[in-house]
């Protein structure tokens, strides 16, 4: 495993950098999840703006302006805050021992926030007058959907990151309980159903405020969300953030972290009980300890079946033997299913489904209700064999993701079967691009 990209640069190429401790792994996924997204949504807007299932906002613009005060404001307190906490990484002694636990306290290096916002506000004041004209002209310019992109990506990542804790921190109420301000600033517990209902409200009122079809964007986001969170997945399998599944009992941990075959069900229970203390403080009692033996077959290597997670970024586990990193040094003591790898299989290979039959879907909505019924389709299957907070309720006991995932199998079913009957029309062909 590899918490951030200090330990994979030292581990694939002996290079020791310091100030990657700083890049998380996950988050690194993440972002380019998110570049590559807003890269094939430009391609799908800009063919359905072809299409005429698009129009254009003409918008009145002011040029020759000089920069104004609050665009100086706006740019030095940016090159404050990085001044502040990311050049404050390389001054400030001690702060690359924990990057992570700096960037989230109060520490920080006053000079270089404020040399560093001087410096953006100065940029700015630079380029504005760079183009300054002895009287300012208004021009009206024609404004696409597929132009917004860069806004959609921003408000998607701010209201994404904010519903994935919130939803987080409510599906592990009594953690947050205990810590409500920690859990919260916390760069680790995020939950994407969370991230992805509460980001698209954000972007529904976006879309509304701007007069854009909801439905039609929905559709051209479709692909580019099922990569985005395969790709997602691909980094909690590398920083190992504790979305594994339960325990496959078929397996045993090693002290290196290895795996090996189990040769009989008294070996798991006698190493369950030799790591009770572990357990208990996991699940409140060996009992409650999910797990099922699955051996492998097909020739398919071990690690499919069964990983412990070495390094995790959690810290989750018991003590490596030989480690000598200086932190990220437990594995898990019983091997669990590795659920992020065959989430990130099956969601690349759904999005590569999604990608080739986007033409030949043509009524509006029905591309984003099969998105939304293989999406809830994967995740319900997997959450039986993850591990997460059960809720209980006449006599059920749903995951806070199989309740969600089931009303987006359901959602979609509604929205594929009314979708001929919505009123989305290609009425806007005299406002098609030209170009495209």
């Amino acid at each position: 495993m590899y918490p951030n990209l200090y330990y994979l640069f030292k581990d694939a190429f002996g290079w020791n950098l310091p100030a990657l401790k700083v890049v998380n792994t996950f988050g690194f996924c993440v972002a380019i999840s998110f570049l590559v997204c807003a890269w094939l949504l430009v391609k799908e807007l800009k063919r359905k703006q072809a299409l005429g299932f698009f129009s254009y906002k003409e918008v009145s613009i002011e040029v020759g302006k000089p920069a104004s005060i609050s665009e100086m404001l706006i740019n030095f307190f940016l090159g404050f805050i990085l001044g502040f906490k990311l050049l404050g990484l390389f001054i400030i002694k001690g702060a690359m021992n924990d990057p992570q636990e700096f960037i989230f306290s109060a520490e920080g290096s006053w000079s270089a926030g404020l040399l560093l916002g001087l410096f953006f506000a100065g940029l700015k004041w630079w380029e504005k007058n760079k183009s300054k004209l002895s009287k300012p002209e208004k021009r009206n310019i024609r404004v696409w959907p597929s132009d917004r992109v860069g806004d959609m990506t921003v408000i998607a990542a701010v209201a994404g990151f904010a519903g994935a804790k919130i939803f987080d921190n409510l599906e592990n109420w009594d953690r947050f309980i205990q810590d409500p301000i920690g859990n919260l600033l916390s760069p680790s517990g995020l939950t994407f159903y969370g991230g992805l209902i509460v980001a698209s409200l954000a972007l529904l009122y976006y879309f509304k405020k701007n007069k854009i079809s909801f439905i039609n964007v929905a559709d051209a986001c479709a692909p580019g969300l099922m990569f985005a969170y395969g790709w997602g997945r691909m980094g909690c399998q590398v920083a190992g953030d504790g979305d594994w599944g339960i325990v496959n009992s078929a397996f045993l941990s090693n002290p290196d972290g290895t795996v090996r075959l189990s040769n009989s069900s008294a070996a798991f229970t006698k190493a369950l009980n030799e790591n009770a203390d572990y357990y208990i403080n996991q699940f409140q009692s060996l009992d409650k300890v999910q797990h099922i033996a699955v051996k492998p077959f097909l020739g398919l290597p071990d690690w499919l079946f069964a990983y412990t997670y070495p390094h995790n970024v959690n810290e989750e586990g018991i003590r490596l033997f030989g480690c000598t990193w200086d932190k990220y040094c437990n594995y898990l003591p019983m091997p669990v299913f590795p659920t992020p790898i065959y989430e990130i299989i099956v969601c690349l290979l759904l999005f590569a489904l999604l990608w080739a039959f986007r033409k030949k879907i043509k009524i509006p909505g029905r591309m984003f209700a099969i998105y939304l019924i293989l999406n809830g389709i994967e995740r319900f299957l997997v959450e039986h064999i993850r591990v997460n907070t059960q809720y209980h309720f006449l006599g059920i006991n749903p995951t806070q993701a199989e309740i969600i995932s089931l009303c987006l199998i359901i959602a979609g079913a509604a929205l594929y079967f009314i979708a001929p009957k919505l009123k989305v029309s290609k009425n806007l062909l005299a406002k098609r691009p030209a170009s495209t």
